[in-house]
Formats: structure tokens, C-alpha cells, sequence
């Protein structure tokens, strides 16, 4: 049943990207909409600008209790936690309490869905994925990549599959969202600052395939315990990629091709040949691609097309410079630890070349799992940010480590102590938010220090 919410009043928490378009979209249906968030007019220009001309009411600087129970419906954006007391007060008064997914989704109607998940890797998977549809038909790319999903509602373009990442963060809001396929990459430690531990963080990625029905499917990381074990509980199809021999409902990859069996039994064979997806764990982001795009339909030779055409995002192992010999590579993408043993992995351990920048925002995960990384590969370490003394205390005794303070100052060293051949890697495995605000802005700073570093 299509949501119908002419003349009901919507309060929107949280006015991020996510929430102005849940706004936007709510007041297009006909909505008395208020917008609540904890910062002042004055922090939330950005935000506000889409705003600008619309019938809407807001309440800034904190929220106000009253806003959320005199609602018709809540709708939280994904950075806000749904532990928030005006949240619980709205629950208690039977207010619906959703998240902008789920809003979006509600008036979506017959558009089928491919949603991804998973704490590393998702961003590629799904650039890749959609480009693999675009190959063969007309799709939306976005959710937590960077265009809400209710943006699709609002463009009035009429798309054949909508291609979304979702977040955790997101996957707490939905209630009926159902993918024809989902897809989820891998569960490690991440947000354990929201969550309690890891099972908390798992159940919540797992939501994605609550509600899928048979005929749909569940892509799953075979060599992931928790990602199978999500997949496991969908009522529609597994299929698993990985690395080995051949299987039934699977993509795997045998080291020279990836190969791709699907219901009609009938094997097929992809290549992976686009410098962007260099890499084991792009490989297997290539191989989550194949299996959603297969199951929808897209044709074996627009797959290897877009495989073959795919050209990577920022941020994500992004060659920046190349300048006197030196390789400069923009990974501020890896906002956790994982994110890093993924990056300092693409590059081999012959002799120690690596200059890596570590450090910004922690998440209260431990280094550990960099150790073994280190030998054959980093030349020296050089950390910065909130994090600097954990990542010293843990990581420090294996490479030579500077504590450099900001970024400038670390692309400074790192420029001092380069020699051709050798590259300088920024992959931080922290948050942005103690320097920057985000890890784009975190990015595009490194990607300017970089290219004015002077030749030698």
C-alpha cells in the first residue's frame, strides 16, 4: 500500500544530505513537514539552502520532545542515533518512526532494487554494480554513496533498477524495504562507538535482507562467517563470490578469470582488466558486481564492458601524483582499520616502500590487525590526528614513526623522505572529524599538498 502523506505532519531529524531530501520529498507529497536538528541556523547553511522557498517549519539548535510526539511520522536521517529520547517519546506516543530509505522506498513503487552492504568496499561495489547496469539499461546510482534515494523521487526521472548503497546506519530505519537483490560484502569492527559490540553491528546489517521474498536473492562474501550467515536467513536465492574452483550459484575466481554460474547452470567468464580494480579486495567487489548484475538480467558482454570500463572512485586507492618517481595515492576512504589492511594490501611486500599517513578520529578498534602488514612494505609511519598516540603505542615499533601533528605537515615529511620508487599512501583507518569534515574534504586537502610537493 503506497504511503499517503497529504496533510500529515512529518517531522524530518537530522538535516544532513539525507534529511533535506526526505524534507524535500515529504513537502512534494503534500506533508506539513518541521525539520529538527541539534545545530543552530547559523552551522547548518549548507543544509538549509535546498530548503530555501518551501513551506517548512524548523526547529534548530536542539529538539524538542513535543515535536516528535504530536508527529504523524518520524523520519531520521542516518547519522542521528535512533536512541535519541525525542525518538524513544515519539515510539511511546505510536508515532511510525522510519529512517529516509525507508521513506523513499514506501513511495517508490514498482522500481526494482539492488541494495549493498557491508563495512568495507561497499562505495565500489555499487559505482561498479550500477555501471554494469548502465551498460544494458537506465540506473540510479546512490543511497550512502552520495545521492539520497528519495533524490530519485525528486529528479522525476524514471529509471529501470535503482543501484543504492546503504549504510548500517540506514538499515536501523527500514521496516518494509525489500531488495529483488542484496548484496553484502564483509562484517568487521566498525561504529563501535554505536553500537555495543559486534553482534549489534551485524544484526543491524543483516536487516537488509529481512524482508526479501522467494525470487529474490542474497549476494554473501563466502569467506565471511557473518556475511553468510545474514544471507542465510533471506528467503530468496544465495549466491556467494570467492576465491577457488567453480560452484553452483556463485561467482569465483581462480586467479586468472572470474567465473560466473548462475540458475541456468551454464558457465561464464569475466575478465578484470580496469587498473581501478587492481587488488584482491577489488576483485572481490568485482565479483559481488557480476553475481547482482547477472541475477537482474544484464547480459554476460555489457558486464565485461563495464568491468572493462569502470574507472574507480575517489578517495579509494586514488593515484593523485606521480611526480619525480614518487607515487602519491589518496586512500582517505579507509575510515577504519580494516578499510586500511585492504589498501596497504594492493601494494606487495618486496622492499619497504611505503611513507603511510595513519591517524585522525578513532573508533576505539585496535591496530593489531596492521602488524603483520608492515614487514616488506612501510618504509616509515607518520601519524596525525586524535589517534596519533594509540597508533604510535601499537604500530611504532615496527616502522620508523613520526608524530606529525595535521596533514600538511605530514605530507611535508612524507615528501622529505620519499625516493623514486618509493610511494606515499594515505590511508588513515580513523574518522575525518577531528581535523576535517569529512573524508572528502580529508581527501582533496591530501590531493593538494600532494600535487604542489616541489620535484626533487
Amino acid at each position: 500500500m503506497p504511503l499517503l502523506l497529504a496533510g500529515k505532519k512529518v517531522l524530518v531529524v537530522g538535516l544532513a544530505r539525507s534529511g533535506a531530501a526526505a524534507a524535500r520529498l515529504a513537502v512534494r507529497e503534500g506533508a506539513l513537514v518541521t525539520v529538527t536538528d541539534r545545530q543552530p541556523a547559523s552551522g547548518l547553511a549548507e543544509a538549509l539552502a535546498p530548503l530555501e522557498g518551501l513551506s517548512i517549519s524548523l526547529s534548530l539548535g536542539g529538539h524538542d520532545d513535543r515535536d516528535f510526539t504530536s508527529a504523524d511520522l518520524v523520519v531520521v536521517s542516518p547519522g542521528v542515533p535512533l536512541t535519541l529520547p525525542g525518538i524513544a517519546a515519539a515510539r511511546r506516543a505510536g508515532v511510525p518512526v522510519v529512517g529516509e530509505v525507508e521513506l523513499a522506498y514506501r513511495l517508490l513503487g514498482d522500481v526494482p532494487l539492488v541494495a549493498i552492504t557491508g563495512t568495507n568496499g561497499k562505495s565500489t561495489t555499487t559505482a561498479l554494480t550500477g555501471r554494469l547496469f548502465q551498460e544494458d539499461r537506465s540506473a540510479f546510482v546512490g543511497g550512502n554513496l552520495g545521492t539520497p534515494l528519495s533524490e530519485l523521487l525528486l529528479s522525476g526521472t524514471r529509471f529501470d533498477v535503482a543501484v543504492v548503497e546503504l549504510s548500517s546506519f540506514q538499515l536501523e530505519g527500514i521496516e518494509r524495504f525489500r531488495p529483488r537483490v542484496g548484496a553484502i560484502l564483509n562484517v568487521t569492527p566498525d561504529h563501535l562507538d554505536r553500537y555495543p559490540g559486534m553482534a549489534e553491528y551485524a544484526a543491524a546489517k543483516a536487516r537488509l535482507f529481512a524482508n526479501q521474498q522467494p525470487g529474490d536473492a542474497a549476494v554473501a562474501n563466502e569467506r565471511d562467517p557473518a556475511a553468510l550467515a545474514a544471507a542465510r536467513a533471506t528467503r530468496g536465492d544465495v549466491v556467494t563470490f570467492g576465491f577457488g574452483p567453480r560452484a553452483p550459484m556463485a561467482v569465483r575466481d581462480d586467479g586468472e578469470v572470474v567465473r560466473w554460474t548462475g540458475p541456468t547452470g551454464e558457465p561464464e567468464r569475466y575478465r578484470i582488466r580496469s587498473r581501478a580494480l587492481r587488488g584482491r579486495h577489488n576483485r572481490e567487489n568485482a565479483m559481488a558486481a557480476v553475481a547482482c548484475a547477472r541475477m537482474m538480467g544484464v547480459p554476460g558482454p555489457a558486464v565485461q564492458r563495464g568491468l572493462d570500463g569502470f574507472p574507480g572512485l575517489p578517495h579509494r586507492l586514488e593515484p593523485v601524483s606521480d611526480r619525480g618517481g614518487v607515487e602519491w595515492v589518496n586512500d582517505s576512504k579507509a575510515t577504519n582499520v580494516d578499510s586500511t589492511v585492504v589498501g596497504l594490501s594492493a601494494f606487495p611486500a618486496a622492499a619497504p616502500s611505503v611513507i603511510l599517513l595513519l591517524g585522525g578520529r578513532g573508533k576505539k578498534a585496535p591496530y593489531a590487525p596492521l602488524r603483520p602488514l608492515f614487514p616488506g612494505r612501510v618504509k616509515a609511519l607518520l601519524t596525525l590526528g586524535e589517534d596519533a598516540p594509540a597508533v604510535e603505542r601499537e604500530l611504532g615499533d615496527l616502522a620508523p614513526t613520526e608524530s606529525c601533528g595535521d596533514l600538511a605537515t605530514a605530507v611535508s615529511r612524507a615528501a622529505a623522505l620519499a625516493v623514486p620508487g618509493d610511494v606515499v599512501l594515505l590511508s588513515p583507518a580513523c574518522a575525518s572529524y577531528d581535523q576535517f569534515r569529512s573524508y572528502e574534504e580529508r581527501g582533496d586537502a591530501f590531493r593538494r599538498l600532494a600535487s604542489a610537493v616541489p620535484l626533487p
